[in-house]
């Protein structure tokens, strides 16, 4: 890991930080079965999780190719050079965070893992808490007002101001 980047130990990744406690619901699911619940609507909530699944996939693609776009680095690890602020960028200043949790709240949804559902509601807290709020303070420090500006008018996980 990079001493000038936003994060300096490996294990402050998504990946450990949400999907951890999304492994941690998979296991409960068997081990101590929250059962879900039985709806008319069953249809409707596999479509619409396979639709935010896709979407979560779809965000994450396009965050990756700006990045690409840009030369900039997609791990936390590494030091950035630029801001981003087009693309999904533009309505998302996390777009591949929000892509992964919407991804995994599909997934659990699909596949009816009550625990899943239920653990990715801290696992979203801890990642902004452990990501995000280090990555804010990285990217403000190092591009001040240009980042202070992109930070007044793009929400952190959705939506322009």
């Amino acid at each position: 890991m990079n001493q000038e980047a936003a994060h300096s130990r490996g294990w402050q990744i998504f990946e450990v930080v949400v999907g951890i406690p999304f492994l941690a619901g998979i296991g409960l699911q068997f081990g101590l079965p929250i059962p879900f619940p039985s709806t008319r609507l069953m249809s409707i909530i596999v479509s619409v999780g396979v639709m935010l699944a896709l979407a979560g996939v779809i965000l994450v693609v396009l965050a990756r190719r700006e990045f690409a776009k840009h030369a900039q680095p997609t791990d936390p690890g590494f030091a950035t050079h630029k801001i981003i602020t087009t693309g999904v960028f533009s309505f998302s200043r996390n777009p591949l965070y929000l892509g992964g949790i919407l991804f995994l709240i599909g997934i659990a949804l699909v596949f009816r893992i009550t625990w899943a559902l239920i653990l990715l509601i801290p696992a979203a807290a801890a990642c902004h808490i452990i990501l995000i709020v280090p990555e804010e303070k990285y990217l403000a420090a190092r591009f001040g007002g240009q980042y202070l500006e992109y930070l007044a008018t793009v929400r952190c996980w959705i939506g322009r101001k």
